[in-house]
């Protein structure tokens, strides 16, 4: 599969002299290093990344670890030191002025963490804001602006104003906003973060439930590995600005790569986030205890069980019998691997 969205060698190093600096960031020199000696900071390192058409990819790390940088990266509001970022295969950096001004406006969208709706705007207006700037007529915008209003639950609501509904509903809008546009990318900057807990819970659902029917290429910013592992088809962590580790979240999670990982997934919820499809193996047995979805979570297979670990079940996708799972497979699944274990023996 060609990528949508790919990133080849990305460097970001900020301050007047990023160019010459760039080769020793190359041969090794450390963020720490890069600020004491040369008064730079390091952004990001070598990042390379490719973003698969209609899926959610995860960019996810600790406050300072590069993400917000690097989503600010793929549209141009930072340029990089060094690297490729490619659109379907066109380098963003060899686009112009107007170039760039139609990728923006017609192939990416953005959601923003803080809303950044207009307050002197309805919210049927806020809605229309990108048809409007690419010059739509009044009747597209109408008619464009309250079907995904609708579509995100504020039929209704289309004569307000965004000081008059609450924080997810403003949200909501800004969700809409990105739809009206009608692009292949959204770019969500931890766009969830300022919510409560269960508004952010119903905001991740609504957002799976889309994303279920539209198919976007949705590149996701968050700190919140929880959210990351509920929405990510393909996920990203970062550290001082460089890929740790990258892949199926259900892999990450399994098979981290390194204490760093290992120490950033250990207060998870194991049985609540793993999948079935994650801890079967192939069919062996002729004879089993029932038949399970692979996507079935493990806490609902501990309920089903009983905790009983003697049983093994067929699992299915859709009419078709992909494994089967041992409760002891799945017990062993819950507890996370520890640093220097496999040699523990």
């Amino acid at each position: 599969m060609t990528a949508k969205v790919a990133i080849r060698g990305l460097y970001k190093i900020f301050g007047p002299n990023d160019k010459a600096l760039v080769s020793l960031v190359q041969d090794g020199m450390d963020k720490a290093t890069l600020l004491d000696q040369h008064r730079h900071v390091l952004g990001l390192r070598d990042i390379n990344v490719d973003m698969q058409p209609g899926e959610i990819t995860v960019i996810m790390g600790l406050s300072g670890s590069g993400k917000s940088t690097l989503i600010r990266h793929l549209n141009r509001l930072i340029d990089p030191t060094a690297g490729e970022i490619l659109v379907d295969g066109t380098d963003v950096m060899s686009l112009d002025a107007d170039a760039l001004r139609k990728m923006r406006q017609q192939r990416m969208s953005m959601v923003f963490q803080k809303f950044a709706l207009l307050p002197h705007k309805t919210v049927l207006e806020n809605a229309q804001l990108p048809l409007s700037v690419q010059g739509a007529d009044a009747e597209t915008q109408d008619a464009e602006g309250r079907k995904w209003l609708a579509r995100v639950g504020l039929d209704g609501f289309e004569g307000r104003y965004p000081a008059q509904l609450s924080g997810g509903m403003q949200q909501r809008v800004g969700i809409a906003r990105a739809l009206t546009a009608n692009t292949d990318i959204m770019l969500m900057d931890e766009a969830f973060s300022a919510l409560d807990p269960l508004i952010r819970t119903d905001m991740q659902n609504l957002l799976l439930e889309l994303q279920k029917e539209l198919q976007k290429t949705i590149i996701f910013i968050t700190h919140d590995l929880d959210e990351a592992l509920k929405l990510a088809d393909h996920l990203v962590i970062l550290k001082d600005g460089a890929v740790v580790q990258q892949g199926e979240p259900q892999g990450i999670l399994l098979n981290p790569a390194d204490p760093y990982i290992e120490d950033f997934v250990s207060d998870i919820n194991r049985a609540r986030v793993l999948r079935v499809r994650s801890v079967m193996r192939p069919l062996s047995g002729a004879k089993f205890d029932g038949d399970v979805p692979a996507n079935a979570n493990l806490e609902d297979m501990i309920a089903l069980s009983d905790g009983d670990t003697r049983l093994i079940y067929r699992v299915m996708d859709g009419d078709e019998a992909v494994g089967q799972l041992d409760m002891k497979d799945l017990v062993k699944a819950l507890v996370p691997r520890i640093s220097g274990s496999d040699t523990a023996a």
